[in-house]
């Protein structure tokens, strides 16, 4: 079977700063180059696309020797963390633009939604958009007209589908744009990260739609996803991409792993050694610690036990209206819970570094490992964010004091009480 997609070489190039590579100087010394037989200049310099260290080069690979293929009926999942390439893939593959080197072969129509914003004329209305759209697409009139019905009840806005969609809020939007990508019967429908718009209900719905669109359709679908679930639930095939680079192709399972295990390598390194993380340039958290109920530092948490997380962070100029926020996710990276002192007290006014501590009366986690993920908001925005700032090990525990002992699978609990 031929393939739907066949990526060979690709490779992507960006000059950092307000002048792309394509300037007039720029086309004379490659053409010059050219004439005299020799390899264009430009391709043998830069530096790959890692964002924790500040680089020497104006040049950026976003994207470098990336080859794969992928059959008709087949969903890939594309993972990775933020900058690691995948939405600088998906636009080559949708042809939004062009590669620097190497090639893309692709059988039949694409249909992309990759972000918020794109694909729609903001001035026309939800009919007149879908319409335009399908013409984009190569598709006749009566041929829209078929499955237009069909695309409005998906997207649940029958109301205003007259209405121009500038007015529409970012969830209708992306229900509408997804709808029209998913029914219009491309041969390839490439959806980026943008279903995180989307209600949980919505979410379900695209999952269901794409999966019928690769089984009963014979159809491609190229999918990015922080998701590990959805990927899992949706994907035959994963690629994992790491600073612009091919870092695995195979099953999914084993890709999720490869990939929440590198992602986790750096979870024991000093929090103030940590470049991966967003900001940090004037709040830095520097520590974080586990202590039980008698303010021990200990290694394992206890299901239904007492913890207290021990934070030290620094501060360079004074912020305002500051929220400290620390997210726990199981292996799968999965968000579970959070602790917000904007929600359990108030936002902070502060001047100075220094340590703040969450406590858990009852841990509601199960025997397991965990993640946690600790940041930091201001008025002004995000000042500090780390993923993987810290392991938890969570042992068993007797959290309903009845002597049951819940499984791992039984997810996070809720202290209840039963009457009859």
């Amino acid at each position: 079977m031929k393939p739907a997609i066949k990526v060979e070489n690709l490779s992507k190039q960006y000059r950092l700063g307000s002048v792309g590579t394509g300037t007039f100087s720029h086309d004379v010394n490659r053409w010059w180059h050219t004439v005299r037989g020799k390899e264009d200049p430009y391709l043998k310099i830069g530096e790959s696309n890692d964002r924790t260290s500040k680089g020497s080069s104006d040049y950026v690979w976003a994207m470098k020797d990336i080859n794969f293929e992928v059959k008709p009926g087949e969903v890939l999942g594309i993972i990775g963390k933020n900058g690691a390439g995948k939405s600088t893939l998906l636009k080559l593959l949708s042809r939004v633009t062009a590669p620097t080197t190497g090639s893309i072969k692709a059988k039949g129509r694409i249909a992309s939604l990759l972000e918020v914003g794109t694909g729609f004329h903001p001035e026309l209305t939800g009919r007149e958009n879908v319409f335009l759209n399908g013409a984009i697409m190569g598709m006749s009139k009566q041929e829209i007209r078929s499955k237009f019905d069909e695309i409005v009840d998906f997207a649940g806005c029958q109301r205003y589908i007259d209405t121009p969609v500038k007015r529409y809020s970012s969830g209708m939007y992306v229900r509408l744009a997804f709808a029209v990508a998913a029914h219009l019967e491309p041969e390839i429908l490439i959806v980026d990260e943008v279903l995180a718009v989307g209600d949980a209900e919505f979410q379900k719905k695209a999952i269901g739609k794409m999966k019928n669109v690769s089984s009963q359709g014979g159809r491609t679908v190229l999918f990015v996803s922080h998701n590990m679930a959805s990927i899992q639930n949706l994907c035959t095939k994963v690629l994992v991409l790491k600073d612009g680079k091919f870092a695995f192709w195979g099953n999914t399972e084993e890709g999720i792993n490869y990939y929440l295990t590198d992602s986790r390598k750096k979870v024991f390194t000093n929090l103030n050694e940590r470049n991966d993380r967003e900001n940090g340039k004037n709040l830095r958290h520097t520590n974080i610690e586990l202590l039980n109920n008698n303010d021990e530092v200990i290694e394992h948490a206890i299901s239904g036990g007492t913890i207290k997380l021990k934070i030290s962070f620094t501060l360079k100029k004074p912020l305002r209206s500051v929220a400290f926020r620390v997210v726990f996710s199981n292996i799968d990276g999965q968000d579970l819970f959070l602790c917000n002192n904007a929600y359990c007290a108030n936002r902070l006014n502060i001047s100075e570094g220094g340590e703040f501590n969450f406590i858990i009366p009852k841990l509601p986690l199960p025997e397991g490992e965990y993640f946690i993920q600790l940041s930091a908001y201001s008025e002004d925005g995000t000042e500090d964010d780390i993923e993987g700032a810290m392991k938890l090990f969570v042992d068993k525990g007797n959290f309903f004091n009845t002597g049951f002992v819940p499984i791992k699978k039984d997810g996070v609990f809720v202290e209840h009480y039963f009457e009859i």
